[in-house]
């Protein structure tokens, strides 16, 4: 039974961490606009923790990282990897930092994840690759993330702007 729930628990890592964010957004009771404090939760768990675990995963189980997309192991499974775990550890930073510096990393993330949620429905649907991180609940977490980041990041921006010029 625990074994099971830690598979699924490292399994689901990107699952598992954008509703940890939702959450503990929702529950912390800070005088943040909510939307800037549910961007800032995504983006150190949802885009950081789960960027530098893929990272760490694509570097050091190449073979195991490869086999759970439905590839065989290349040397982009090293690039890719090296470029998940930059964005995760900047994201990561993020939490800490500007709104600014948040903004650019978060537009990094979305176009990053516009890249690879391209590429996984063209392996999908061309070579019919259905495997679990090539086309399923990971894939939806990176939908989820193109549309909500540039949403709450408009919001806030906006809350801010309005906010200053009162």
């Amino acid at each position: 039974m625990i074994a099971q729930a830690i598979t699924f628990f490292l399994s689901n890592i990107p699952l598992v961490m954008f509703i940890a964010a939702i959450l503990i957004a929702a529950l912390t009771k800070h005088p943040t606009f909510a939307p800037e404090r549910y961007f800032s939760w995504l983006l150190l768990l949802s885009v950081g923790v789960e960027a530098l675990w893929g990272g760490l995963f694509h570097v050091f189980f190449p073979e195991m990282a490869s086999a759970q997309i439905g590839w065989q192991p290349s040397p982009y499974e090293f690039e890719i990897g090296v470029s998940d775990i930059s964005l995760g550890l900047v994201a990561i930073a993020a939490f800490w930092r500007s709104l600014s510096f948040k903004s650019a990393i978060a537009i990094f993330s979305v176009l990053f994840d516009a890249g690879v949620l391209i590429g996984h429905f063209q392996q999908a649907f061309a070579a019919n690759n259905f495997s679990p991180d090539n086309f399923g609940i990971l894939q939806i977490v990176t939908a989820l993330h193109i549309i909500i980041m540039p949403t709450l990041l408009f919001m806030t921006w906006r809350h801010r702007d309005n906010t200053t010029a009162n």
